[in-house]
């Protein structure tokens, strides 16, 4: 984290200095905004939190709740999205006040004694090691808390307004805020009366039962539920071995129960089966009360027992998986015709069980992957074009989501003697571990996404899928530091240059490449950076060379490494990177020793690899994608 380079501050350097729309913000809603994002759940905070680091984007984030949410649903935070936390600032802090799961326990009937429940295997959370970050568990709560944070501290000041209810909306396709909302007031004096907002853009970000999904002809279409959990918060006195330990639990007659331990040491969480769900049922599984869940759990538990002391928070739902054919409001035969106003995420646009945990996970990417974007289009960085891509990326992410889902849920519902293999269970747990981690997602080409042409010269930075971090050195203090920790949620590209093998400063491939990119009138620094701004503030660029810290003087790095910001112009020294001694980045990644360039997207997925030499191919990728500015940027 890098502060004091406009003074010294005494203050906690989280709080960002107040500009454009923060100066003088307005407390209460205003009729026009550029976007109104409809729902403070985990894909709409994040969308707007994202956006709150545009400073001239107005962006307003609505809740028909009149205060925070107190206990939330979801739990399971993946590794991926600790990682996104990490860009947002706040991956230590929650880190340090969850549960973190290091492995799961199976238990499954007794073979000697049926109805009794045996442990029968363990699985390590992540055997292969597919990331730096733990798997959490921590309530969805407390990560809304720590978005509307960084809203509050980001120049735009951004706060939820509280006590609004969405109502309906119009696409009067005119005009320069198009879309007419009408919400109305759940709280206070004004409960009852409607309010009328325009907005440019908006975001439904409000649930399963979506009104904005409804206004724009959206649908979910799916599976049926048939199958019926009750879900549980508890504080209890259980002789369970296993109770702070992650389990699936398979009985013989009774049903099942996915255990997940919660943050703090003693609450934790049970998924109880209920059963199948009659087609005439109509919803009265719904009306199962805790006491029957209890009961329940303790059938499935025997001949364990659990004497429940407090219920925190208790739910009844039916599995269903459900997705929409589309996440904006244009219709196919609009495709290529006009670009989207209205856009739905998270929930909105997919459902399924919780038990997979991956609903809150899935939306704040859906969210992080759309924030960007609508501000990049808004700050007059991007084409409209761009907004297309929102729903052409994440629809098959969702429908990944439900097939897996579908088939982890299906397995924790049938009895251990129906399965064709009685590690089927755990072998599935083990094998996908991958996908609900949240590291299979890749994005295929388009304006954003370049083709494989030059994958071999950096096999391990796949093109389409998010940029795996890797340990290198600092050149400046020596520091050991991860790469990727330091790609903040700022909606900057990345540029990582990895060297050829001459030292820095000597003529290479690298400086040709540098020499260009600081220089020529193609360069997408100086094309695309606004004037006036610092050179960094589009583009973030970076260097790895080869040799460790003490084969790299800094003094003779070029100059675009070495960029001077701020109203002091002072110089930037995290730009500069080594290979760490005990893990060979170029090793580790596949990168070729000639040099490569690889390009990440703000939302953190690797955009293209190109050799250093390929410029004309750089410079064609970013036009497409991005206005030029036509201007000198602040050296």
């Amino acid at each position: 984290m890098q502060f004091h380079h406009h003074g010294y501050v005494s203050t906690d350097p989280r709080v960002q200095p107040v500009a454009g729309v923060g100066i003088d913000r307005p407390a209460e809603l205003p009729e026009n905004v550029d976007v109104l994002i409809v729902g403070t759940g985990p894909a709409g905070v994040i969308t707007a939190a994202q956006l709150s680091m545009f400073p001239n984007v107005t962006t307003r984030i609505i809740e028909r709740r009149g205060e925070r949410l107190e206990i939330g649903q979801a739990d399971g935070i993946q590794a991926r999205s600790v990682e996104t936390f990490q860009a947002f600032g706040f991956a230590e802090r929650i880190t340090a006040e969850a549960y973190h799961i290091t492995e799961m326990a199976f238990w499954k009937p007794d073979v000697n004694a049926p109805a009794n429940i045996v442990r029968t295997a363990r699985a390590v959370d992540d055997p292969s090691g597919i990331s730096e970050f733990p798997h959490l568990i921590v309530n969805q709560a407390r990560v809304l808390d720590y978005f509307t944070e960084y809203m509050a501290f980001s120049p735009t000041r951004m706060v939820p307004d509280y006590g609004f209810e969405f109502r309906s909306l119009e696409n009067t396709k005119s005009g320069e805020y198009p879309v007419t909302v009408t919400l109305v007031h759940t709280t206070g004096e004004l409960a009852g009366q409607e309010k009328v907002v325009h907005a440019k853009y908006v975001v439904g970000a409000d649930g399963a039962r979506s009104g904005v999904r409804d206004a724009i002809g959206c649908t979910l279409s799916g599976d049926k539920a048939n199958h019926a959990w009750g879900v549980m918060d508890v504080l209890a006195v259980t002789d369970f071995p296993d109770i702070r330990t992650k389990c699936a639990i398979q009985s013989d007659a009774g049903g099942n129960i996915l255990l997940i331990p919660r943050e703090g040491g003693q609450l934790f969480r049970m998924y109880v089966d209920l059963g199948e769900v009659a087609v005439d049922n109509n919803g009265e599984v719904r009306k199962t009360t805790i006491e029957q869940i209890i009961a329940k759990a303790n059938d499935i538990m025997h001949p364990y027992t659990l004497d429940v002391k407090n219920v925190a928070w208790h739910s009844v739902y039916e599995v269903g998986h459900r997705l929409t054919d589309r996440f904006d409001d244009v219709l196919p035969d609009e495709i290529g015709l006009r670009t989207p106003r209205v856009f739905i995420t998270g929930d909105a646009c997919h459902t399924h069980s919780a038990k997979a945990g991956q609903g809150m996970n899935v939306s704040m990417q859906d969210g992080f992957n759309l924030g960007w974007k609508l501000g990049y289009v808004l700050a007059g960085r991007s084409p409209e074009s761009l907004l297309g891509t929102y729903s052409a990326e994440r629809q098959p992410v969702a429908k990944n989501l439900i097939d897996f889902d579908r088939q982890w849920s299906t397995l924790m519902a049938t009895k251990p003697e129906d399965l064709g293999d009685p590690t089927e269970l755990e072998d599935f747990y083990t094998r996908t571990a991958e996908f609900p981690a949240g590291f299979m997602t890749q994005y295929q080409p388009s304006m954003l996404i370049g083709e494989t042409t030059h994958q071999a010269l950096a096999t391990g930075f796949p093109i389409g899928k998010r940029f795996k971090s890797a340990m290198v050195e600092r050149v400046s203090d020596t520091n050991t530091v991860q790469l990727g920790h330091h790609h903040r949620a700022d909606g900057r590209w990345r540029l990582y240059a990895f060297a050829d093998a001459a030292a820095a400063g000597e003529p290479s491939a690298l400086t040709d490449w540098a020499t260009w990119l600081q220089t020529s009138p193609d360069s997408p620094l100086l094309v695309h950076t606004p004037a006036g701004s610092d050179i960094d503030s589009i583009f973030d660029v970076k260097v790895v060379y080869q040799q460790d810290h003490t084969g790299v003087d800094l003094g003779r790095v070029p100059a675009v490494f070495m960029p001077k910001t701020g109203p002091f112009g002072l110089t930037d020294y995290e730009k500069q990177y080594a290979t760490h001694p005990a893990q060979d980045i170029f090793e580790l990644r596949g990168l070729d020793r000639g040099g490569v360039v690889v390009v990440v997207r703000p939302d953190q997925y690797v955009a293209n690899v190109l050799p250093l030499d390929a410029t004309e191919e750089l410079a064609a990728f970013f036009r497409q994608l991005l206005l030029p500015a036509g201007v000198t940027a602040v050296a």
